[in-house]
């Protein structure tokens, strides 16, 4: 609004340009067009006459000062008309401002709202009032008509004041609390969720991982004491413990060190550097949290932290699942070993005194705490072999497991069903299971042997039974057509197949012998994504660029089983030539 006033105001000279009047030209300020003569008396030539000093030429120096007097005015006061003129502007400019800001904030609605309110909070008091009043007014006309009464009622009457007192004495002392268990309706409140952001998500895993450290220090701590990291702290553990339960004060010592640490702790914040671990902490660098984030980095930071929540939510379930198949009798005879010790507990909590149950047990975790697991740690066949719990908690199952298993006895059954009516139809005689089995193994397009035109023998390893789906890059051929083609990628004893998806005929398929291999290593076809990629590069002889086999979910699995398979084939035929 001010440099609107401004341009209007100095549309000529602006302010700071206009001479002081004391510093004004000889000459009419002629800024407004429509400015008001001011009359000059004119001075007759007699006039003239009378003022010229009779004494000669100093008349004239006078003459000319009086005129020039008479425009000093004449300038003046157009120069006070102009400011005038700018001083009605602006009023009349900041009025209308004035009404804008009016009409924006509807400042008489809300007045008149305010003036409502208070008319109401007025009308509201005044029912307050005369309600008291009334109340009031009833409470001695109901105790007036008491006193003609007999003495019996005066009784009666006594005995109630008696009784509000005493109710008003216990509600004053006990209301608080009967308030508090007055029952309410539950409040559903929603969570608002915080939109994803990457920074977030950093900070809140390194507080996820602070958090952890205390459990995690302490659990080291105790694998230290079983590992007999320091041999004269864990046999001093072990004389301690031993010695509590054997005298029945396995309890006050854990109170007591739980004391302890509590007590260490409060010196730790008080500033004290007290290190109580056996195993010694090593201070990790931190890094300082990273304001802008490029987009690869966010990109990778969302696939890492993925990769954990997938591995430490896959662990999770592993142990819930197990758990649950153990009670719900999914493997028999690890169940029916649970069931017999329950029973047995169960027998003896019924006959023996819970002070030798108490030792007993003590006494059974103190030597396997300290002494059992630190032989079957260093022997592992041992443990395979005699540690029960650990062996039973292997073979438990988890859900995956079970639909494996069950879908790897289906076919099982398919196979020798399908493998007795062929042997009974035309299968002919001196053919053995290999051979049969191979010969019935059959893909999306049919045999195995029939869509790579490979012998009978060839078949795809277990691991790779079903193939791996990926695209085949070929950058030898320029055609978008020849040069990607998604299939399924197979790997037998002796060759890598490569089954087309979008032709039925052999001609699009890729059969390379694992001998003919030259290198094989991991591709990351577009390095521009975070990683280490999705294919696999395998050069031969007969191309010139390796051929890519991109988009494979499981890539690390499908190069392990090609390179060791490459290994045997290439390790094999060197040992049959010398």
């Amino acid at each position: 609004m001010l440099k609107r006033l401004d341009k209007i105001r100095f549309r000529g000279h602006k302010r700071d340009e206009f001479l002081d009047l004391a510093e004004s030209p000889n000459a009419s300020d002629t800024e407004c067009g429509d400015e008001i003569p001011v009359k000059i008396p004119r001075t007759s030539p007699r006039d003239n006459e009378e003022l010229r000093d009779p004494a000669g030429p100093g008349t004239i120096i006078m003459a000319s000062g009086v005129q020039d007097f008479n425009r000093t005015e004449s300038d003046r006061l157009n120069e006070i008309k102009g400011h005038l003129e700018i001083a009605l502007l602006e009023k009349h400019f900041l009025q209308e401002e004035l009404r804008k800001l009016r009409e924006e904030t509807n400042a008489e609605t809300l007045r008149q709202e305010l003036e409502k309110e208070r008319q109401r909070r007025l009308e509201l008091e005044q029912k307050v009032n005369e309600v008291l009043k009334t109340r009031t007014e009833e409470v001695p006309a109901t105790q007036q008509p008491a006193k003609p009464q007999s003495q019996a009622n005066g009784t009666d009457k006594r005995s109630h004041t008696v009784c509000s007192r005493l109710q008003k004495w216990f509600y004053d002392k006990f209301g608080e609390y009967v308030e508090d268990f007055r029952f309410q309706p539950e409040e559903n409140t929603v969570e608002t969720e915080e939109p994803l952001s990457a920074r977030r998500l950093t900070e809140n895993m390194r507080r996820l991982k602070r958090g952890a450290k205390p459990v995690t220090n302490f659990v080291k701590n105790l694998s230290a004491l079983s590992d007999w990291y320091s041999i004269y702290t864990s046999a001093i553990a072990f004389i301690i413990y031993m010695n509590a339960v054997w005298h029945g004060w396995a309890i006050p010592m854990f109170l007591f060190l739980a004391i302890l640490r509590l007590s260490l702790n409060y010196l730790i914040a008080r500033g004290w550097r007290i290190q109580w671990s056996i195993v010694p902490e090593v201070s990790e660098p931190m890094e300082p949290p990273k304001e802008d984030l490029t987009v690869s980095e966010k990109f990778q930071l969302v696939l890492d932290v993925a990769q954990k929540a997938q591995n430490l939510f896959g662990k999770m379930a592993d142990i819930l699942e197990k758990i649950k198949n153990l009670f719900m009798w999914v493997q028999p005879e690890i169940t029916q070993k649970l069931y017999i010790t329950l029973w047995a507990a169960f027998i003896a909590s019924c006959f023996l005194p819970y002070r030798i149950i108490g030792l007993a047990m003590g006494l059974y975790a103190g030597i396997k705490f300290f002494l059992i697991d630190f032989i079957f740690k260093r022997c592992p066949r041992l443990r395979a072999k005699y540690d029960t719990p650990y062996i039973i908690w292997t073979s438990l199952p988890t859900d995956p497991q079970l639909k494996e298993r069950s879908n790897a006895t289906v076919s099982r059954r398919l196979q020798t069903a399908a493998s007795r009516s062929y042997v009974g139809s035309s299968a002919p005689a001196g053919i053995n299971k290999d051979e049969d089995s191979s010969r019935f193994h059959t893909t999306k397009r049919g045999n195995f042997h029939e869509v790579f035109n490979l012998s009978e023998n060839e078949r795809p390893l277990a691991v790779c039974e079903n193939g791996w789906r990926c695209c085949l890059i070929n950058r030898d051929r320029k055609m978008p057509t020849d040069y990607i083609r998604n299939g399924i990628l197979y790997v037998t004893e002796n060759y890598l197949c490569f089954e087309s998806s979008k032709s039925g005929s052999s001609k699009r398929n890729k059969v390379i012998k694992l001998t003919d291999i030259t290198d094989i290593q991991k591709y990351k076809v577009l390095s521009v994504l975070p990683g280490s990629g999705m294919g696999i590069a395998v050069s031969t002889p007969s191309t010139q660029k390796p051929l890519v086999f991109g988009a494979m979910v499981h890539r690390d699995e499908a190069f392990e089983t090609i390179f060791n398979q490459y290994m045997k084939i290439t390790s094999a035929s060197s040992n049959s030539e010398s």
